[in-house]
């Protein structure tokens, strides 16, 4: 019994046939089954491989990672950090999305979410029906006091205040803009990401797709020459001989 599980698990392993590692079957993939321009570039590197050689995962996303990153060269010349990053994610099969806003507002300090929260409120209708009604109320206490008011026509106070107010809320909402364009360029180029890796997954599936059609015609040519062979030899069975010929009668 053990020896029969033994032999079991030496015949559900194999090699790799680039690291010459020995691995369960489950970690070892045909080089047939990969994508032609991903099995090109390996053959390249190896061009002693057979058809149905075994490769481990690991070894197929470190060329499949050297493939992309060529691939990504030839076409857009010498790779950026984005582009190496989105390489990087598809020979590890990772996700390379992120939630930039929930990110982003984490790393908020008290004096950027203090920013934040000026901005938001200077900007809203709330806070100009406050401020308006502030303003009347101030000139109109200063117009009932007549001679005892603290801040008489034409409230030269009240400017003064204006002014000072305005000259602090503009830096803050500068602040805040500036986070705002930080926050905007994160998430466009994490749409960038997104969108090239999304590019490739395509085209990689594309080319497995065709690769797969193109097999599949072969073995369907195949079976069709099989069929037509099979009823050719069943035809030449079922002749039957020909009847022999009589010789001329006589003179």
């Amino acid at each position: 019994m053990s020896t029969h599980h033994h032999a079991h698990d030496r015949a559900a392993r194999g090699v790799c046939a680039l690291t010459g590692v020995d691995l369960p079957l489950s970690e070892l993939v045909p080089l047939y089954a990969l994508t032609p321009g991903l099995a090109e570039s390996i053959l390249r590197e190896k061009p002693d491989l057979p058809h149905d050689a075994l490769l481990s995962r690991t070894a197929v996303a470190e060329r499949r990672d050297r493939y992309i990153r060529e691939l990504l060269a030839a076409e857009h010349g010498e790779l950026n950090d984005l582009e190496a990053q989105v390489a990087a994610s598809i020979a590890h099969a990772d996700t390379i999305s992120a939630d930039v806003a929930a990110e982003y507002a984490e790393d908020r300090s008290f004096g950027e979410r203090a920013a934040d929260a000026v901005a938001s409120f200077g900007g809203s209708w709330t806070f100009i029906i406050v401020f308006a009604m502030v303003l009347i109320v101030w000139m109109a206490i200063n117009v009932a006091m007549a001679s005892g008011a603290f801040d008489p026509y034409p409230f030269i106070l009240l400017n003064l205040v204006l002014s000072c107010l305005a000259a602090v809320q503009a830096p803050i909402i500068m602040m805040s803009q500036k986070r705002q364009e930080a926050k905007d360029r994160l998430r466009s180029e994490n749409d960038y990401r997104v969108n090239l890796k999304a590019e490739l997954e395509i085209r990689h599936l594309h080319e497995k797709i065709d690769h797969l059609l193109s097999h599949q015609w072969q073995r369907l040519a195949e079976i069709q020459q099989m069929q037509i062979e099979l009823i050719e030899d069943r035809t030449n069975r079922r002749e039957p001989p020909p009847a022999p010929t009589s010789p001329p009668p006589p003179a």
